[in-house]
């Protein structure tokens, strides 16, 4: 775990701090954001390949890592994803370093451990603001360009904002007053959030998860008229009729640093943020299976 920890705060850090904001302003940053990444997947032994795309004259880039299996399963790969752009403003540690940080972490420990079904980790550009929710998102085009492929994909997950949690009650909030007689009122947890379509999915990753993790894990798969449901790049694969659900610590409901200055890398809280990701690693290999048991190492 310790390994895990630091290599998290290293990584977020990076984006952070040393880059800074990483808006579609910036396409230098963003470049030099998707290197990083791109170098990181490639020490771990990773297929590494760019997907570029356009957007207002500039050229931005889906970093993808493929990890195979040991056989082509006839449900498909699995997909996750962390967008590494940030809003203008932002030097994004939260929102979404940390997804970063995840996403090559679980890339790093899964190339160490291979599963039987084959796992793609790709870094997307230009999740924010303007393109947010528009077929201009970076995940919307890899997504789409999986649809024309006629990949099988057993599912997706979306590291959404990992890192930040309160204990104080009171400190977590929700879209509607009902949920606060459903769900904590500390912010402790984290969250699995999906459709109504991506329900079967959503449950049988947590319920794993639950299983081999002390981390507190919640969940919700409803319409998106509930706001924050689709707030991330899960929703591009929805279009294409793919389950997806995003792993989040709920954002603007419990950051108080969201899109905003003081979205840095020191409150965040890297302990439960290796904790999450160790279990989202054993939870995996619960669903899909090693290659072979006792290979490789765990940190």
């Amino acid at each position: 775990m310790d390994n895990i920890k630091s290599n998290l705060i290293a990584t977020v850090k990076y984006l952070s701090h040393d880059i800074g904001e990483r808006s579609y302003l910036d396409v230098k940053k963003l470049n030099m954001a998707a290197d990083y990444i791109e170098n990181k997947f490639r020490s771990y032994g990773c297929a590494v390949k760019r997907q570029a795309f356009t957007y207002e004259g500039n050229t931005y880039y889906n970093i993808i890592a493929e990890v195979k299996g040991a056989k082509d399963t006839k449900d498909g790969i699995l997909v996750i994803g962390a967008h590494y752009d940030t809003v203008v403003g932002s030097p994004g540690a939260d929102d979404n370093g940390s997804g970063v940080a995840g996403l090559l972490e679980l890339a790093r420990l899964t190339a160490l451990k291979p599963l039987k079904r084959t796992v793609r980790f790709v870094a997307f550009s230009l999740e924010e603001p303007p393109v947010f929710m528009t077929s201009r998102m970076g995940s919307y085009v890899y997504a789409k360009s999986l649809k024309e492929e006629d990949t099988d994909v057993y599912g997706m997950i979306s590291l959404e904002m990992l890192g930040y949690f309160c204990d104080i009650k009171g400190c977590q909030y929700y879209p509607l007053s009902i949920f606060r007689w459903l769900y904590p009122d500390r912010g402790n947890f984290i969250a699995f959030v999906g459709n109504i379509s991506s329900k079967s999915f959503t449950k049988k990753i947590k319920n794993s998860f639950k299983a081999v993790s002390s981390l507190p894990v919640e969940s919700l798969n409803t319409v998106s008229l509930v706001p924050g449901v689709d707030f991330s790049d899960h929703r591009s694969f929805w279009k294409f009729g793919y389950p997806a659900f995003m792993v989040t610590d709920t954002a603007f409901y419990r950051n108080p640093n969201y899109h905003g200055p003081g979205d840095t890398a020191s409150p965040l809280d890297y302990e439960r943020m290796a904790e999450l990701v160790m279990g989202l690693y054993k939870a995996l290999h619960k669903i899909c299976g090693l290659i072979r048991e006792g290979q490789g190492s765990e940190d």
